[in-house]
C-alpha cells in the first residue's frame, strides 16, 4: 500500500474509512493515516470525516496528481515527479536502460537543461509541462517516426480540449498562430530490427512564458491558468490512443491538423539549404518537398515556415 492507493480510493468523491482501508490492505490505520499525510503534503485537500477521509481538491502539479487524471490509462502507470531536475528525457532514458516498463513517465515542475532537437537547449521554467514517458512499442527503427507524429497530434488534442486551437509544424512542433506552444522530442534506443525503448519528451509552455521571440503559452491564450497535472495527463491519454490505433489513422490526422503543409518552405539539413513548398509527409513522416528542381524527400531537417 502507499499514497496513490489510499488516493485511488477516494477518488469516487465519497467518504472512505480508514478501518476499511487499514483492513483492505492489511496494514495499520496509523499506516493509512501516513499515506493520507503523504497526500496533504503534495498539496492534495484531504478532509477527516468521522472516522475515514474525504478528498476535497487536487493540486494543479505533482507525480500523484498527474497520476490521478490518468486514471487508469497504461502510460503513467509509475510517474516519478521532480522539483527541479536537468532534462525530463534523461532521466527517463536513465530509467529505461535500468529497466523500466512501458508507460513510466517523469515529469518536472522545471528543468535545468531542457533538450530540444540537435542538442538545441529549451527554456523550461516553472509553470510549464515538462514530462517524459518511456515507451517500449513492437515497432522497427524505420516505423517508429509515427511516436513523433503521434505524439504531436496528442497535444493538439490536449490543447483543442482545453480551448487553444493548434497546429503541427513539421517535425515535431505545435503552434498557435505561428507562435511556439510545444516541442516534442523521441528519442530511440534501437538496433537494426528492433525498438529498444522510446523516451517521448514533452516541453509545453503551459503557465509558464517563455522569455522568447515567436512563443506562446496555454495560459496568455486563454486569459488564464491551466491545470497542468491534468493537461499532462490529457497529453498522454491522448497519446496511448493514438498509438493503439493505426498507423493510417496518425498520418491522416496529422496531414489535418498540420500547418506546414501547403506552405512555403525553408528547409536546413546538415549538408544543405533549400526552398519549396510543402506537398505531403510518407508513410515514414518524411517531409515530401515541391522544389523547382522536382520532388525532394526529407527525413531530418530544420524547417521554416515563409508564408
Amino acid at each position: 500500500m502507499d499514497a496513490g492507493d489510499v488516493l485511488q480510493q477516494l477518488s469516487d468523491g465519497g467518504t472512505v474509512s480508514g478501518e476499511e482501508l487499514a483492513e483492505q490492505y492489511g496494514v495499520s490505520r496509523n499506516a493509512v493515516w501516513k499515506h493520507v499525510e503523504k497526500l496533504r503534503d503534495e498539496g492534495f485537500e484531504v478532509e477527516s470525516a468521522g472516522d475515514g477521509y474525504r478528498l476535497d481538491s487536487i493540486p494543479d502539479t505533482g507525480g500523484l496528481a498527474v497520476r490521478y487524471h490518468l486514471g487508469d490509462s497504461e502510460l503513467g502507470g509509475d510517474v516519478e515527479y521532480h522539483e527541479d531536475v536537468d532534462s525530463t528525457n534523461s532521466v527517463a532514458a536513465e530509467a529505461a536502460r535500468d529497466g523500466a516498463g512501458h508507460g513510466y513517465l517523469v515529469v518536472a515542475g522545471r528543468q535545468t537543461g531542457g533538450k530540444g532537437r540537435r542538442g538545441r537547449e529549451w527554456e523550461s521554467p516553472e509553470g510549464g509541462v515538462w514530462a517524459s514517458c518511456v515507451l517500449r512499442p513492437e515497432l522497427s527503427p524505420r516505423e517508429a517516426s509515427v511516436i513523433t507524429l503521434a505524439a504531436s497530434v496528442a497535444v493538439a488534442r490536449a490543447l483543442e480540449d482545453v480551448g487553444v486551437d493548434a497546429e503541427i509544424k513539421w517535425p515535431n512542433d505545435v503552434l498557435v498562430d505561428d507562435q511556439k506552444i510545444c516541442g516534442v522530442l523521441v528519442e530511440l534506443e534501437a538496433d537494426s530490427e528492433s525498438v529498444h525503448y522510446a523516451v517521448v519528451g514533452l516541453g509545453l509552455n503551459a503557465n509558464a512564458h517563455p522569455d522568447v521571440e515567436d512563443a506562446t503559452s496555454v495560459a496568455e491564450e486563454l486569459g488564464e491558468d491551466v491545470d497542468r497535472a491534468r493537461l499532462t495527463a490529457s497529453v498522454f491519454r491522448e497519446l496511448e490512443d493514438l498509438l493503439d490505433g493505426s498507423r493510417e489513422d496518425v498520418l491522416s490526422e496529422w496531414r489535418r491538423r498540420s500547418g506546414t503543409l501547403g506552405r512555403e518552405v525553408r528547409i536546413e539539413t546538415p549538408d544543405e539549404v533549400f526552398w519549396g513548398t510543402a506537398a505531403d509527409i510518407d508513410d515514414t513522416g518524411a517531409l515530401v518537398v515541391d522544389t523547382d528542381d522536382g520532388e525532394r524527400v526529407v527525413s531530418a531537417a530544420d524547417c521554416e515556415h515563409l508564408r
